[in-house]
Protein backbone atom coordinates (compact mmCIF):
# COMPACT_ATOMS: atom_id res chain seq x y z
CA UNK A 1 0.00 0.00 0.00
CA UNK A 2 2.80 2.44 0.83
CA UNK A 3 4.38 1.82 -2.55
CA UNK A 4 1.09 2.41 -4.33
CA UNK A 5 0.50 5.63 -2.38
CA UNK A 6 4.00 6.82 -3.22
CA UNK A 7 3.27 6.16 -6.90
CA UNK A 8 0.07 8.22 -6.65
CA UNK A 9 1.92 11.04 -4.90
CA UNK A 10 4.41 11.17 -7.78
CA UNK A 11 1.60 11.19 -10.34
CA UNK A 12 -0.25 13.95 -8.42
CA UNK A 13 2.92 16.03 -8.39
CA UNK A 14 3.13 15.78 -12.19
CA UNK A 15 -0.59 16.55 -12.49
CA UNK A 16 -0.19 19.77 -10.48
CA UNK A 17 2.72 20.84 -12.69
CA UNK A 18 0.63 20.19 -15.80
CA UNK A 19 -2.39 21.91 -14.22
CA UNK A 20 -0.37 25.06 -13.56
CA UNK A 21 1.03 24.98 -17.08
CA UNK A 22 -2.47 24.64 -18.55
CA UNK A 23 -3.88 27.50 -16.48
CA UNK A 24 -1.06 29.80 -17.56
CA UNK A 25 -2.17 29.13 -21.13
CA UNK A 26 -5.76 29.77 -20.07
CA UNK A 27 -4.75 33.27 -18.91
CA UNK A 28 -3.09 33.94 -22.26
CA UNK A 29 -6.26 32.81 -24.03
CA UNK A 30 -8.37 35.07 -21.77
CA UNK A 31 -6.29 38.08 -22.80
CA UNK A 32 -6.62 37.17 -26.48
CA UNK A 33 -10.39 36.72 -26.16
CA UNK A 34 -10.67 40.09 -24.42
CA UNK A 35 -8.64 41.93 -27.05
CA UNK A 36 -10.57 40.33 -29.91
CA UNK A 37 -14.09 40.37 -28.39
CA UNK A 38 -14.35 36.58 -28.31
CA UNK A 39 -16.83 34.91 -25.92
CA UNK A 40 -15.47 32.92 -22.99
CA UNK A 41 -17.42 29.79 -23.91
CA UNK A 42 -16.91 27.94 -27.18
CA UNK A 43 -19.08 24.84 -26.94
CA UNK A 44 -17.81 23.36 -30.20
CA UNK A 45 -14.20 23.65 -29.01
CA UNK A 46 -15.12 21.90 -25.77
CA UNK A 47 -16.82 19.07 -27.67
CA UNK A 48 -13.66 18.65 -29.73
CA UNK A 49 -11.50 18.53 -26.58
CA UNK A 50 -13.66 15.80 -25.08
CA UNK A 51 -13.89 13.61 -28.17
CA UNK A 52 -10.24 14.01 -29.20
CA UNK A 53 -8.58 13.46 -25.83
CA UNK A 54 -10.71 10.57 -24.63
CA UNK A 55 -9.63 8.72 -27.77
CA UNK A 56 -6.11 8.61 -26.29
CA UNK A 57 -7.32 6.27 -23.56
CA UNK A 58 -6.02 2.74 -23.80
CA UNK A 59 -8.47 1.49 -21.20
CA UNK A 60 -11.95 2.51 -22.39
CA UNK A 61 -13.34 1.62 -18.97
CA UNK A 62 -12.21 5.10 -17.86
CA UNK A 63 -13.86 6.96 -20.76
CA UNK A 64 -16.86 8.41 -18.87
CA UNK A 65 -14.69 9.33 -15.89
CA UNK A 66 -12.14 10.94 -18.21
CA UNK A 67 -14.89 13.05 -19.77
CA UNK A 68 -15.98 14.24 -16.30
CA UNK A 69 -12.35 15.03 -15.48
CA UNK A 70 -11.92 17.10 -18.65
CA UNK A 71 -15.25 18.87 -18.11
CA UNK A 72 -14.11 19.86 -14.61
CA UNK A 73 -10.82 21.18 -15.98
CA UNK A 74 -12.68 23.23 -18.61
CA UNK A 75 -15.11 24.58 -15.99
CA UNK A 76 -12.15 25.72 -13.88
CA UNK A 77 -10.56 27.26 -16.98
CA UNK A 78 -13.71 29.29 -17.67
CA UNK A 79 -13.84 30.53 -14.08
CA UNK A 80 -10.24 31.72 -14.33
CA UNK A 81 -10.95 33.44 -17.66
CA UNK A 82 -14.03 35.17 -16.20
CA UNK A 83 -12.04 36.30 -13.15
CA UNK A 84 -9.37 37.68 -15.48
CA UNK A 85 -12.01 39.47 -17.52
CA UNK A 86 -13.35 41.12 -14.37
CA UNK A 87 -9.84 42.39 -13.63
CA UNK A 88 -9.70 43.92 -17.11
CA UNK A 89 -13.01 45.66 -16.37
CA UNK A 90 -11.65 47.00 -13.07
CA UNK A 91 -8.81 48.81 -14.90
CA UNK A 92 -10.92 49.80 -17.88
CA UNK A 93 -10.84 53.49 -16.92
CA UNK A 94 -7.04 53.45 -17.15
CA UNK A 95 -6.77 51.97 -20.63
CA UNK A 96 -8.69 51.80 -23.86
CA UNK A 97 -11.35 49.25 -23.07
CA UNK A 98 -13.51 47.41 -25.57
CA UNK A 99 -16.45 47.01 -23.23
CA UNK A 100 -19.08 49.58 -24.20
CA UNK A 101 -20.20 51.97 -21.47
CA UNK A 102 -23.78 51.74 -22.63
CA UNK A 103 -25.61 50.81 -25.79
CA UNK A 104 -27.29 54.20 -26.09
CA UNK A 105 -23.99 56.06 -26.49
CA UNK A 106 -23.08 54.14 -29.63
CA UNK A 107 -25.63 55.54 -32.06
CA UNK A 108 -22.97 55.82 -34.76
CA UNK A 109 -22.68 52.05 -34.87
CA UNK A 110 -25.49 50.14 -36.54
CA UNK A 111 -26.21 47.23 -34.25
CA UNK A 112 -28.21 44.27 -35.51
CA UNK A 113 -30.52 43.00 -32.78
CA UNK A 114 -32.19 39.60 -32.97
CA UNK A 115 -35.49 38.43 -31.50
CA UNK A 116 -37.58 35.29 -31.67
CA UNK A 117 -40.80 35.44 -33.65
CA UNK A 118 -42.17 37.78 -36.30
CA UNK A 119 -43.02 41.50 -36.42
CA UNK A 120 -45.77 42.30 -33.96
CA UNK A 121 -44.41 40.06 -31.20
CA UNK A 122 -43.89 41.20 -27.64
CA UNK A 123 -40.17 40.46 -28.08
CA UNK A 124 -40.02 42.94 -30.95
CA UNK A 125 -41.86 45.51 -28.84
CA UNK A 126 -39.37 45.06 -25.98
CA UNK A 127 -36.51 45.36 -28.47
CA UNK A 128 -37.85 48.65 -29.86
CA UNK A 129 -38.44 50.11 -26.39
CA UNK A 130 -34.88 49.22 -25.38
CA UNK A 131 -32.94 50.06 -28.56
CA UNK A 132 -35.28 52.58 -30.21
CA UNK A 133 -37.44 52.69 -33.33
CA UNK A 134 -34.43 52.93 -35.65
CA UNK A 135 -32.81 49.70 -34.48
CA UNK A 136 -31.89 47.26 -37.21
CA UNK A 137 -33.58 43.97 -36.33
CA UNK A 138 -33.49 40.33 -37.37
CA UNK A 139 -36.29 37.94 -36.48
CA UNK A 140 -35.48 34.27 -35.88
CA UNK A 141 -37.62 31.16 -35.56
CA UNK A 142 -36.62 29.72 -32.18
CA UNK A 143 -35.12 30.98 -28.91
CA UNK A 144 -31.96 28.96 -29.54
CA UNK A 145 -31.62 30.53 -33.00
CA UNK A 146 -31.05 33.89 -31.28
CA UNK A 147 -28.20 32.40 -29.23
CA UNK A 148 -26.69 30.73 -32.32
CA UNK A 149 -26.91 33.93 -34.37
CA UNK A 150 -25.16 35.93 -31.64
CA UNK A 151 -22.46 33.29 -31.23
CA UNK A 152 -21.87 33.24 -35.01
CA UNK A 153 -21.71 37.08 -35.23
CA UNK A 154 -24.88 37.29 -37.35
CA UNK A 155 -26.32 39.70 -34.78
CA UNK A 156 -24.77 41.98 -32.15
CA UNK A 157 -27.41 41.55 -29.43
CA UNK A 158 -30.47 39.44 -28.73
CA UNK A 159 -33.72 40.15 -26.87
CA UNK A 160 -35.47 37.25 -25.14
CA UNK A 161 -38.25 36.79 -22.56
CA UNK A 162 -37.00 35.21 -19.34
CA UNK A 163 -39.87 35.45 -16.83
CA UNK A 164 -43.47 36.51 -16.43
CA UNK A 165 -45.12 38.00 -13.36
CA UNK A 166 -48.04 35.55 -13.64
CA UNK A 167 -46.41 32.27 -14.69
CA UNK A 168 -42.78 32.58 -13.55
CA UNK A 169 -39.49 31.81 -15.30
CA UNK A 170 -39.08 30.50 -18.84
CA UNK A 171 -36.92 27.44 -18.27
CA UNK A 172 -35.64 27.16 -21.85
CA UNK A 173 -33.94 30.55 -21.63
CA UNK A 174 -32.14 29.65 -18.40
CA UNK A 175 -30.87 26.44 -20.00
CA UNK A 176 -29.68 28.27 -23.13
CA UNK A 177 -27.82 30.87 -21.06
CA UNK A 178 -25.86 28.08 -19.43
CA UNK A 179 -25.30 26.21 -22.70
CA UNK A 180 -23.95 29.12 -24.75
CA UNK A 181 -22.05 31.10 -22.12
CA UNK A 182 -23.28 34.51 -23.32
CA UNK A 183 -23.93 37.50 -21.05
CA UNK A 184 -26.95 39.50 -19.92
CA UNK A 185 -26.18 43.17 -20.58
CA UNK A 186 -29.63 44.71 -20.02
CA UNK A 187 -33.30 44.09 -19.31
CA UNK A 188 -36.72 45.50 -20.16
CA UNK A 189 -40.01 44.88 -18.35
CA UNK A 190 -43.03 45.04 -20.62
CA UNK A 191 -46.72 45.08 -19.70
CA UNK A 192 -48.34 42.26 -21.63
CA UNK A 193 -52.02 42.27 -22.53
CA UNK A 194 -53.35 39.24 -24.38
CA UNK A 195 -56.21 39.54 -26.84
CA UNK A 196 -58.33 37.06 -28.76
CA UNK A 197 -57.74 37.82 -32.44
CA UNK A 198 -59.91 36.57 -35.31
CA UNK A 199 -60.50 37.19 -39.00
CA UNK A 200 -63.08 39.84 -39.69
CA UNK A 201 -66.69 38.81 -39.21
CA UNK A 202 -65.94 35.97 -36.76
CA UNK A 203 -68.28 35.44 -33.82
CA UNK A 204 -67.37 33.77 -30.53
CA UNK A 205 -69.55 30.74 -31.35
CA UNK A 206 -67.63 30.16 -34.60
CA UNK A 207 -64.35 29.39 -32.85
CA UNK A 208 -63.13 25.79 -32.47
CA UNK A 209 -59.33 26.18 -32.29
CA UNK A 210 -57.07 28.79 -30.68
CA UNK A 211 -53.36 29.17 -31.47
CA UNK A 212 -50.71 30.88 -29.36
CA UNK A 213 -47.61 30.43 -27.25
CA UNK A 214 -48.10 28.17 -24.22
CA UNK A 215 -47.24 31.07 -21.90
CA UNK A 216 -50.11 33.12 -23.36
CA UNK A 217 -52.50 30.23 -22.71
CA UNK A 218 -51.28 29.94 -19.11
CA UNK A 219 -51.62 33.68 -18.54
CA UNK A 220 -55.18 33.57 -19.93
CA UNK A 221 -56.25 30.31 -18.31
CA UNK A 222 -59.23 31.79 -16.43
CA UNK A 223 -60.72 33.09 -19.68
CA UNK A 224 -60.40 29.72 -21.44
CA UNK A 225 -62.22 27.92 -18.62
CA UNK A 226 -65.36 29.54 -20.01
CA UNK A 227 -64.84 27.75 -23.35
CA UNK A 228 -63.91 24.13 -22.53
CA UNK A 229 -64.81 22.98 -26.05
CA UNK A 230 -62.03 25.00 -27.69
CA UNK A 231 -58.85 23.21 -28.69
CA UNK A 232 -55.79 25.17 -27.55
CA UNK A 233 -52.88 24.57 -29.93
CA UNK A 234 -49.40 25.76 -28.81
CA UNK A 235 -47.41 27.86 -31.25
CA UNK A 236 -43.83 29.07 -31.04
CA UNK A 237 -44.78 32.74 -30.75
CA UNK A 238 -47.92 34.83 -30.21
CA UNK A 239 -47.32 37.02 -33.28
CA UNK A 240 -46.58 34.00 -35.49
CA UNK A 241 -49.92 32.53 -34.42
CA UNK A 242 -51.64 35.79 -35.44
CA UNK A 243 -49.96 35.66 -38.84
CA UNK A 244 -51.10 32.04 -39.18
CA UNK A 245 -54.73 33.02 -38.45
CA UNK A 246 -54.53 35.73 -41.11
CA UNK A 247 -53.16 33.28 -43.68
CA UNK A 248 -55.71 30.57 -42.78
CA UNK A 249 -58.60 33.05 -43.11
CA UNK A 250 -60.93 30.70 -41.20
CA UNK A 251 -63.61 31.78 -38.76
CA UNK A 252 -63.08 28.57 -36.78
CA UNK A 253 -59.55 29.59 -35.79
CA UNK A 254 -58.38 32.31 -33.40
CA UNK A 255 -55.11 33.57 -31.93
CA UNK A 256 -54.00 35.02 -28.59
CA UNK A 257 -51.69 37.90 -29.35
CA UNK A 258 -51.06 41.62 -29.01
CA UNK A 259 -53.02 44.63 -30.21
CA UNK A 260 -50.06 45.48 -32.44
CA UNK A 261 -50.30 42.05 -34.09
CA UNK A 262 -54.02 42.68 -34.70
CA UNK A 263 -53.18 45.92 -36.52
CA UNK A 264 -50.26 44.42 -38.40
CA UNK A 265 -52.18 41.39 -39.70
CA UNK A 266 -55.56 43.15 -40.08
CA UNK A 267 -57.39 41.02 -37.52
CA UNK A 268 -60.32 41.87 -35.25
CA UNK A 269 -59.95 41.91 -31.46
CA UNK A 270 -62.90 39.77 -30.40
CA UNK A 271 -61.99 39.88 -26.68
CA UNK A 272 -59.44 42.29 -25.22
CA UNK A 273 -57.18 41.85 -22.18
CA UNK A 274 -58.08 38.21 -21.53
CA UNK A 275 -55.09 37.58 -19.22
CA UNK A 276 -56.30 36.95 -15.65
CA UNK A 277 -53.62 39.19 -14.09
CA UNK A 278 -54.18 42.75 -15.21
CA UNK A 279 -50.70 43.63 -13.94
CA UNK A 280 -49.16 41.07 -16.27
CA UNK A 281 -45.51 41.87 -17.00
CA UNK A 282 -42.83 39.96 -18.88
CA UNK A 283 -39.16 40.61 -18.20
CA UNK A 284 -36.97 40.52 -21.29
CA UNK A 285 -33.20 40.25 -21.18
CA UNK A 286 -30.72 41.68 -23.65
CA UNK A 287 -27.84 39.29 -24.32
CA UNK A 288 -24.40 40.00 -25.77
CA UNK A 289 -21.06 38.27 -26.29
CA UNK A 290 -19.21 40.30 -23.64
CA UNK A 291 -19.79 41.78 -20.22
CA UNK A 292 -20.79 45.46 -20.46
CA UNK A 293 -20.40 47.22 -17.13
CA UNK A 294 -20.62 50.85 -16.03
CA UNK A 295 -21.47 52.68 -12.80
CA UNK A 296 -25.22 52.48 -13.54
CA UNK A 297 -25.18 48.68 -13.41
CA UNK A 298 -27.08 47.67 -10.26
CA UNK A 299 -28.18 44.09 -10.87
CA UNK A 300 -26.13 40.87 -11.13
CA UNK A 301 -27.14 37.44 -12.40
CA UNK A 302 -25.13 34.33 -11.54
CA UNK A 303 -25.42 30.58 -12.15
CA UNK A 304 -23.88 27.87 -9.99
CA UNK A 305 -24.14 24.26 -8.89
CA UNK A 306 -23.17 22.87 -5.50
CA UNK A 307 -22.53 19.46 -3.98
CA UNK A 308 -25.64 17.47 -3.12
CA UNK A 309 -25.17 17.63 0.66
CA UNK A 310 -27.15 19.15 3.57
CA UNK A 311 -26.40 22.82 4.16
CA UNK A 312 -24.54 23.56 0.93
CA UNK A 313 -27.18 25.93 -0.43
CA UNK A 314 -27.35 27.71 2.93
CA UNK A 315 -23.57 28.15 2.84
CA UNK A 316 -24.00 30.13 -0.40
CA UNK A 317 -27.10 32.11 0.51
CA UNK A 318 -25.69 33.27 3.84
CA UNK A 319 -23.15 35.48 2.03
CA UNK A 320 -25.96 37.71 0.75
CA UNK A 321 -27.21 38.39 4.29
CA UNK A 322 -23.71 38.77 5.73
CA UNK A 323 -22.76 41.36 3.09
CA UNK A 324 -26.15 43.14 3.08
CA UNK A 325 -26.85 42.25 -0.57
CA UNK A 326 -30.49 41.97 -1.61
CA UNK A 327 -31.27 38.78 -3.52
CA UNK A 328 -34.22 39.45 -5.86
CA UNK A 329 -34.70 36.03 -7.48
CA UNK A 330 -33.66 32.39 -7.20
CA UNK A 331 -34.53 29.74 -9.79
CA UNK A 332 -33.43 26.11 -10.01
CA UNK A 333 -32.98 23.88 -13.06
CA UNK A 334 -32.23 20.14 -12.99
CA UNK A 335 -28.78 18.91 -13.98
CA UNK A 336 -29.05 16.40 -16.81
CA UNK A 337 -27.84 12.88 -15.86
CA UNK A 338 -27.74 13.80 -12.14
CA UNK A 339 -31.10 13.06 -10.57
CA UNK A 340 -32.27 15.57 -7.94
CA UNK A 341 -29.27 17.84 -8.44
CA UNK A 342 -29.70 21.39 -9.69
CA UNK A 343 -28.21 24.50 -11.19
CA UNK A 344 -29.24 27.65 -9.33
CA UNK A 345 -29.84 31.02 -10.99
CA UNK A 346 -29.74 34.02 -8.69
CA UNK A 347 -30.36 37.72 -9.32
CA UNK A 348 -29.18 40.21 -6.71
CA UNK A 349 -28.56 43.93 -6.38
CA UNK A 350 -25.03 45.21 -6.82
CA UNK A 351 -22.23 46.34 -9.12
CA UNK A 352 -19.02 44.46 -9.87
CA UNK A 353 -17.04 47.64 -9.20
CA UNK A 354 -18.02 47.34 -5.53
CA UNK A 355 -15.40 45.49 -3.47
CA UNK A 356 -18.06 43.89 -1.24
CA UNK A 357 -19.80 42.48 -4.32
CA UNK A 358 -16.56 41.12 -5.76
CA UNK A 359 -15.66 39.49 -2.47
CA UNK A 360 -19.13 37.91 -2.20
CA UNK A 361 -18.82 36.43 -5.68
CA UNK A 362 -15.41 34.98 -4.82
CA UNK A 363 -16.88 33.32 -1.71
CA UNK A 364 -19.76 31.84 -3.74
CA UNK A 365 -17.30 30.55 -6.35
CA UNK A 366 -15.33 28.74 -3.63
CA UNK A 367 -18.50 27.00 -2.42
CA UNK A 368 -19.55 25.99 -5.95
CA UNK A 369 -18.74 23.01 -8.11
CA UNK A 370 -19.62 25.13 -11.16
CA UNK A 371 -19.98 28.91 -11.29
CA UNK A 372 -20.85 31.33 -14.08
CA UNK A 373 -21.26 35.10 -13.97
CA UNK A 374 -24.18 35.77 -16.31
CA UNK A 375 -24.06 39.57 -16.26
CA UNK A 376 -24.06 42.89 -14.44
CA UNK A 377 -26.54 45.37 -15.88
CA UNK A 378 -29.01 48.13 -15.10
CA UNK A 379 -32.32 46.85 -13.79
CA UNK A 380 -35.57 48.09 -15.28
CA UNK A 381 -38.12 49.05 -12.66
CA UNK A 382 -41.81 48.78 -13.47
Amino acid sequence: MDNLRNDIDCIDKELIKLFEKRMEKVLEIAEYKYENDFPILNIYREEQVLSKNTNYLKNKYFQKSAQEFLKSIMDISRLIQEDQLRKYIDISDKKKHKTKNTIYKNKENEYIVGFQGVPGSFSEQALIEYFGEDAKTKNLNEFEDVFKALKNNDIDYGVLPIENSSTGGISEIYDLLRKYGLYIIGEKCLKVDHNLLVVKGTKIEDIKEVYSHSQAFQQSSEFFKEYPGWKLIPYSNTAISAKFIKNENSKTKASVSSKKAAQLYDLDILEANINFNQSNYTRFIVIGKNLEINNDCNKISILFSISHKPGTLFNVLKYFAQNNLNMTKIESRPIIDKSWEYFFYIDFEGCLRDEVVKETIKLIEKESIYFKLLGNYKSHKI
